[in-house]
């Protein structure tokens, strides 16, 4: 434990991360550490533009207390390093370390670096705290490696690069920058660099190569830390001999390819500590540090949050609109290429664990570009990328940008998960869809097609996709409209909410839709939900509109205030597959407080959109009356 003053010190800490999994990796290591700590942290991330999207905005909808985070630009770096032949996976990102001098701020005296497969079991101040050991001479504070690596014995003409003994293991390193600084880093790594590399040719192992050439050049620079600082968990070390106790362990090091399933005859203990801060709840991990003011929540949420009238009935509802949800966008690997015509189309729908199942189908039925936002717990964050790396179908599809909104309140925030998906979007136009309806085959190009065919580029319209279900699970899917309009004559298919909602998507003129050979115009009606394709730029979806009811009616409203024209597709159709109910229609139908206060929402909705647009919205108020 650290005493005293010590509590309010600002510990600096530095990490590399690049690309999607190096991401998610660092939000398990960030974890650890804030489950520890008691001292305020700023972290500095030198990341490539990916890592960068991702963890920007997590850390800003994370709002954790007493935590600033600064980011650098990996490109900007390269050219330090790109000189360099690097054998190992980390490429020239596990180059980059080297470059912290000059990469992180001037007056920036001291930092501790971390791998990103690294996890804390102890506060990091205890690490902090070292660099208070360190002799005027030393400059870099390093672990053992506990492999047999720079002994230069695992195989036969095994020839590692220099090193003292053992060599040191970079996955944990006590940086003091201002002393590196003072005797010319920078130039000394890149001579060694250069020297070593005319025999040896390229780096095995990256940044620790050239760390440790350096050092055995430097030997009283190098301040040498107990090996419980960095228990290195690759096959063949010698970790088991850092404790005694798995309780004296401080930071696991997951350094094998083979991560989890390494052999150690600890490994049970190690792989529950890891799972733990991988599936921990990081809302958690918003609590205040005591003696340090959060500066986290900001003064205009705050200033929200106390104009809210706790004896209202509806206080929960109207919370729940402010509440700030973390958001991990782009949770997999995510590429996207841009169509050179201006014409693509995001399929754009929202999520939660029950509907799952459905993904594998959506993305056999539809080629194009896919943003999905999840709402889930940590713990079922995990769940679905265990099932998405699982899936053939899913593993293969790079184009799906998947955005966990992370649980928190009482209600669903579908309007705030589908504007995620929205926001995330990368295309010209939208496909608002939900994730329980399977689109046609062909309604990706089908639409492409349709956008020039009704100059989508230069008006204001919204292209309705109708919407049909079965209440069969097993359902032989119609390949036409003619073989559609078949099983609906049969009584195999229904048009949309027929039997319990027909106001919803009844404006769509389903008898007119049937001989329809081009696209027609329809006008809003009160209660109208139909599927839409518009562009992106479209407005957001209201967010007040929490769990069941009102959610995507009063977009289409907003839209039609904003004056587009509804156009129904003649060619295209979208089926609703069967489910068991959501929790929030149960809740909507067995509560009057739930009913009341949707009501009391949706009067609020009309006012504020009569004050947005006036005259245009004259008609909605009107409307309202009459239902």
């Amino acid at each position: 434990m650290v005493k005293g003053t010590l509590s309010s010190l600002l510990i600096h800490v530095a990490c590399v991360c690049a690309g999607h999994n190096a991401s998610r990796d660092v939000v398990t290591l960030v974890k650890s550490i804030l489950f520890h700590r008691r001292n305020p942290l700023h972290f500095h991330f030198i990341t490539d533009a990916v890592a960068n999207q991702i963890l920007s905005s997590l850390f800003q909808s994370w709002m954790v207390p007493s935590v600033q985070v600064s980011f650098y630009d990996a490109d900007e770096l390269k050219s330090e390093v790109s000189w360099i032949p690097n054998k190992h996976y980390s490429g020239i990102y596990g180059l980059m370390k080297l470059t912290l001098t000059k990469a992180l701020p001037s007056d920036l005296t001291k930092v501790i670096v971390l791998d990103t497969d690294i996890t804390f079991a102890t506060d990091i101040a205890e690490l902090w705290a070292i660099f208070r050991k360190f002799t005027d001479k030393q400059v870099i504070g390093l672990v053992e490696n506990q492999s047999d690596w720079y002994l230069g014995n695992l195989w036969k003409n095994h020839k590692p690069w220099p090193a003292l003994g053992r060599g040191f293991n970079t996955g944990v390193i006590l940086l003091y920058l201002e002393r590196l600084r003072r005797i010319g880093w920078e130039q000394m790594w890149r001579l060694t660099a250069e020297r070593e590399l005319m025999s040896m040719l390229s780096t095995s192992l990256a940044d620790q190569d050239i760390f440790n050439a350096f050092i055995k050049q430097n030997p009283v620079l190098v301040h040498q830390l107990p090996c419980f600082w960095n228990v290195q968990l690759s096959d063949h070390t010698r970790s088991e001999q850092c404790y005694t106790e798995v309780s004296d362990l401080k930071v696991i090091h997951w350094n094998s390819p083979k991560k989890l399933r390494v052999k150690n005859k600890h490994v049970e203990f190690f792989r529950n500590l890891y799972l733990t801060f991988l599936e921990y709840d990081g809302n958690l991990l918003r609590r205040e540090l005591f003696g340090c003011p959060s500066q986290a929540t900001s003064e205009s949420l705050q200033g929200a949050l106390e104009e809210l009238d706790e004896d209202d009935q509806c206080y929960d509802f109207r919370r729940e609109r402010i509440t700030v949800h973390r958001v991990h966008l782009y949770f997999l690997q995510y590429e996207y290429t841009p169509a050179g015509d201006d014409t693509d189309v995001t399929l754009v729908a929202q999520l939660s664990m029950d509907r799952l199942q459905m993904l594998e189908a959506i993305c056999k039925h539809w080629e194009g570009p896919i943003s999905l936002a999840l709402y889930m717990s940590d713990a079922e964050a995990q769940q679905f990328l265990r099932y998405a790396q699982a899936s053939e179908v899913l593993k293969n599809r790079k184009n799906v940008g998947y955005h966990i909104v992370y649980k928190e309140g009482q209600f669903y925030p579908v309007n705030l998960v589908r504007n995620v998906a929205l926001r995330n979007a990368n295309t010209p136009y939208v496909f608002l869809a939900d994730v329980d309806f399977l689109p046609m085959y062909g309604l990706y190009d089908y639409l492409r097609k349709s956008v020039v065919q009704l100059d989508m580029a230069h008006t204001k319209k919204a292209l309705v996709v109708p919407a049909f279900e079965t209440l069969r699970y097993r359902l032989s899917f119609p390949k036409s409209k003619a073989e559609l309009l078949s099983m609906l004559d049969m009584g195999t298919l229904y048009t949309f909410r027929y039997h319990v909602w027909t106001k919803g998507h009844a404006p769509t003129n389903y008898a007119k839709w049937r001989t329809a050979t081009t696209p027609y115009k329809v006008e809003w009606e009160a209660d109208f939900e139909p599927y839409v394709v518009v562009k992106r730029d479209c407005p957001e979806y209201d967010q007040r509109f929490v769990g069941f009811g009102w959610n995507k009616v009063s977009h289409i409203m907003e839209l039609d205030a904003q004056e587009y024209d509804l156009m129904v597709l003649p060619n295209a159709f979208m089926i609703h597959m069967p489910h068991a109910p959501s929790f929030d229609i149960s809740k909507f139908r067995s509560s009057p407080g739930y009913r009341y206060c949707l009501q009391t929402l949706k009067e609020e909705f009309h006012q504020d959109l009569s004050r947005k647009y006036g005259a245009a919205a004259l008609k909605y108020l009107t409307a309202q009356r009459n239902i």
